[in-house]
């Protein structure tokens, strides 16, 4: 694992894959051994994964920094891309991942040619402020975050997947499990003022989700599919809130690859309208 210093005293840890000046960054509580950013890279992009700021071998926090959280994590997202000389580049992330990307391209919308948001909600803030790494295992346990399927690559894939999983939580520190980061956009104040706020994006945005996802539940994924003016919204069936960035990864960076060809060629989401 790679580190680098965003900030006096803060160091973020970073995986690398892929090569050439096709930049991708993304930044997670962790990659899964099985994850759409690593089939992502074997298809031409230079893909950087970052781990948050407390958790892996990123460096430890113990402040609780309130509603500032995604600031501070968007914030270190471009001190990383400063640091390694990258000017412009393609945000995408999965879930609180995706919530730094919201972060990103309204407090820093030209650096990001395209966001590829993966189970990326927005929550509703005026549902509720705490995280989903906050709730105890008992309310885990009634929130399916995978959809059945009797497709044994899959199957094999979650084990995979769950093995790292189970080793992450026997080996993350106090001040991790403590580690309260919230939701994103928790400084707008109300679901109004976020939907406000999402409308001023103008980055070219492709939105990814399950239809039985219980976290980006799909009215969430509308809503904001219905808010930004640049959007594009897919949705899976039988998928819950892993399947679309750890299951169905193939089919999904696919997706992610016609999105960001017609925007690198056309500047839109969708392809060049060609009259006859």
């Amino acid at each position: 694992m790679k580190k680098i210093e965003v900030e006096k005293g803060i160091e973020i840890a970073y995986e690398e894959a892929g090569c050439g000046d096709k930049y991708v960054i993304s930044m997670q509580m962790g990659f899964e051994p099985a994850c759409y950013q690593r089939e992502l890279a074997k298809h031409g992009y230079h893909v950087f994964m970052l781990w948050n700021r407390g958790t892996g071998e990123s460096t430890k926090i113990t402040e609780d920094h309130g509603e500032r959280w995604f600031d501070i994590f968007a914030a270190d997202v471009i001190a990383f891309a400063d640091k390694m000389g990258i000017d412009k580049f393609v945000y995408t992330g999965a879930s609180h991942g995706a919530g730094t990307g919201w972060h990103v391209v309204l407090n820093y919308p030209e650096r990001v040619t395209a966001f590829v948001a993966y189970v990326g909600g927005p929550h509703n803030i005026s549902e509720a402020q705490f995280s989903y790494k906050m709730l105890g295992e008992k309310q885990k346990a009634k929130m399916k975050m995978t959809a059945d399927t009797d497709d044994p690559a899959i199957l094999r894939r979650r084990a995979r997947n769950a093995d790292w999983a189970k080793m992450r939580r026997e080996t993350m520190s106090e001040e991790e499990k403590n580690l309260n980061y919230r939701r994103p956009m928790l400084k707008f104040g109300t679901e109004e003022k976020v939907v406000e706020m999402l409308k001023t994006i103008q980055t070219p945005t492709l939105m990814i989700g399950g239809i039985d996802d219980p976290i980006a539940r799909p009215d969430l994924e509308l809503r904001t599919a219905m808010a930004i003016p640049h959007g594009k919204l897919i949705l899976y069936s039988q998928c819950g809130h892993a399947d679309p960035q750890c299951g169905i990864i193939e089919e999904t960076v696919q997706e992610m690859l016609f999105f960001l060809e017609n925007v690198e060629k056309t500047g839109r989401i969708y392809k060049e309208v060609i009259e006859p």
